[in-house]
């Protein structure tokens, strides 16, 4: 009789994390966001959050952390407990140029990259008095003003910062870059004329668009955009050149396969959604889902690629 009470209560003792991990999750989730209140990468957060919280039936909280062009941000996410309950998005290009150009105590190994939500390619725009109306126009005045065409950006290596410099290797010309601590300073510092052009991701141009001064003259995509299809692409500029952030999800390493593939399955549902996906589009927020190889893959092409980059012209120095 003993023996048997034994055997049960040291059985009971084994499926006694089964059934914990079966009940992930029981208390509310965190999203970090690498950045400030406000941005694209901040809508991004926000928006999949509110599709999040019903898939997962517990409160998805976003919370900012921004600072080193985003490395504050990754800093904590990668420092997580592997536990599931704190999450990130992650973003091209900080997540391969910030270990490229410094030494964070993090690489792409340190991280468990679950999908790839949003895509926001690249764009340059001007004022909308601004004499310059076009890409081509863009380059010739840097051609007659090496140096003199200020061009605002987030800072050395952020999504701004390497399409200026992608656009300046494939038309051989310098444009003087300014950095702001976002783009919405950016945005500001083009409405008063303190710079002739300003870079954005496109939800964040049209959302400018919206309220503000502001002619975006191309975007990095491959072709035009379905959300502004009277915005032409660089290629048609003569530039085959793609540039922006791509926007995923991701945790630490090291977190259970069950967890991620319960994140996973929640997040496809999200995606599949009519709601999210409208609720997307009122937030100028492009949407490319890629599943965690898929994720991976880019990622690795993305090092790279700026890794090429940075041996011919390193950014920040």
């Amino acid at each position: 009789m003993i023996l048997t009470r034994r055997l049960a209560l040291g059985a009971s003792l084994l499926a006694m994390p089964r059934l914990a991990r079966a009940a992930w999750p029981d208390r509310p989730l965190t999203i970090i966001v690498p950045f400030a209140a406000g941005g694209g990468t901040d809508i991004s957060a926000r928006v999949m959050a509110q599709y999040l919280e019903t898939e997962l039936g517990q409160p998805v909280v976003v919370q900012n952390r921004g600072g080193a062009g985003g490395e504050i941000g990754l800093n904590a996410i990668a420092d997580a407990r592997p536990d599931g309950y704190t999450l990130g998005i992650i973003n091209t290009p900080g997540i391969v140029t910030i270990p490229i150009e410094r030494r964070p105590r993090w690489s792409l190994d340190s991280f468990t990259f679950i999908a790839g939500v949003v895509d926001d390619p690249a764009t340059i725009a001007v004022h909308p008095e601004s004499p310059i109306r076009s890409i081509a126009e863009l380059v010739e005045a840097a051609r007659r003003e090496p140096g003199r065409v200020t061009v605002g950006d987030q800072g050395p290596g952020s999504a701004g910062s390497i399409s200026v410099m992608l656009l300046e290797q494939a038309a051989g010309v310098r444009f003087e870059p300014v950095a702001y601590a976002g783009t919405a300073p950016g945005a500001q510092a083009l409405m008063t004329r303190e710079i002739t052009a300003a870079t954005a991701n496109l939800g964040e141009s049209l959302t400018f668009a919206q309220r503000q001064p502001w002619r975006t003259l191309g975007v990095m995509s491959a072709e035009r955009h379905p959300m502004a299809p009277d915005v032409p692409t660089f290629k048609e500029a003569g530039y085959d050149i793609r540039g922006g952030s791509l926007r995923g999800l991701g945790g630490p390493k090291g977190m259970p396969a069950e967890v991620v593939a319960r994140i996973s399955t929640a997040l496809d549902k999200v995606l599949a959604n009519p709601a999210f996906r409208a609720s997307s589009e009122r937030a100028f927020q492009p949407l490319r889902y890629l599943n965690s190889a898929d994720y991976v893959a880019f990622l690795q092409q993305a090092d790279a690629t700026h890794r090429a980059l940075w041996r011919e012209r390193p950014w920040g120095r």
